[in-house]
């Protein structure tokens, strides 16, 4: 079996994993057909090799869509999750879908996400049966990443050609390449942003060139903060990505918490101590 990514960098769109996997004595046919790298083959040639991928009998794979909201909304909660282990997780699903559906995968070939030693040693661990090769560039070493490469990245792509956005307002699609230092990428962001609700579904908001762009044109709000500290309740600015904007939190008039205008005209308080 094989691992790789399509659409790690780029600040919108999914990323999205494959696995491509076959008999260990068909890896010698493989070797022989025209798999390679995904990023250094033609569009129409990418699209001719996944045709061919289908057609194969001797060869199965298999992706992983993660969409940029699922990726945001994981690197963005409380209980942070990066990049790495997001793959790292994504990649070990792979790997387990093939072996409940019954096949024995004796080998297993990726590409470097992080510290290759310590990607090696927790996919051993949780696969004790598997033999683990993890290079870097593997897509180019090994056919069968190969295969799963491009699998990876014509799914990809074909979900940008494809994408209908879910939100009213309407979009044009000349992005550019989406990875943060293209110029257009960033042009398109700084037009199509938001300053209340931020950018649309397709945009990783976890990204920095986000962030930056939320925290320049983004509308800044105060929001009513519930936590009891020695000195009183107090008040926190929120940012789309930070719970305080970056900033320390202040404490407003002294450390005693101003009311918002809304709840003070209507009477509204706030019940403190347990139900």
């Amino acid at each position: 079996m094989g691992i790789d990514e399509a659409g790690r960098g780029p600040v919108l769109g999914p990323m999205v994993y494959a696995c491509a996997y076959c008999a260990v004595d068909y890896l010698d046919t493989l070797r022989k057909q025209a798999y390679a790298d995904s990023k250094t083959l033609s569009e129409e040639e990418r699209e001719t090799l996944l045709e061919a991928m289908k057609q194969d009998e001797n060869l199965a794979w298999k992706v992983d869509v993660i969409s940029a909201k699922e990726l945001s909304g994981k690197m963005l909660r409380a209980e942070k999750c990066n990049l790495n282990t997001i793959s790292h997780q994504s990649a070990m699903e792979l790997v387990q879908k093939a072996l409940d559906e019954g096949f024995h995968i004796q080998e297993l070939y990726v590409d470097t996400v992080g510290d290759p030693d310590r990607y090696k040693h927790k996919l051993s661990e949780r696969f004790p049966g598997i033999r683990v090769t993890v290079k870097p560039k593997a897509d180019s070493l090994f056919p069968i990443v190969s295969a799963a490469s491009i699998a990876a990245k014509v799914t990809r792509d074909n979900a940008l050609k494809n994408w209908e956005f879910e939100e009213s307002a309407q979009f044009d699609r000349d992005f550019g390449s989406g990875y943060p230092s293209d110029p257009a990428t960033k042009r398109w962001l700084a037009a199509h942003c938001h300053r209340v609700f931020g950018f649309p579904s397709l945009i990783r908001f976890s990204w920095q060139t986000c962030t930056r762009i939320l925290d320049d044109q983004g509308v800044q709000v105060t929001w009513e903060c519930e936590e009891e500290e020695e000195t009183g309740p107090k008040q926190r600015k929120l940012s789309f990505t930070t719970a305080d904007g970056g900033k320390a939190a202040k404490d407003t008039e002294g450390g005693h918490q101003q009311r918002p205008p809304f709840f003070k005209s209507r009477r509204i308080d706030r019940i403190l101590g347990p139900f």
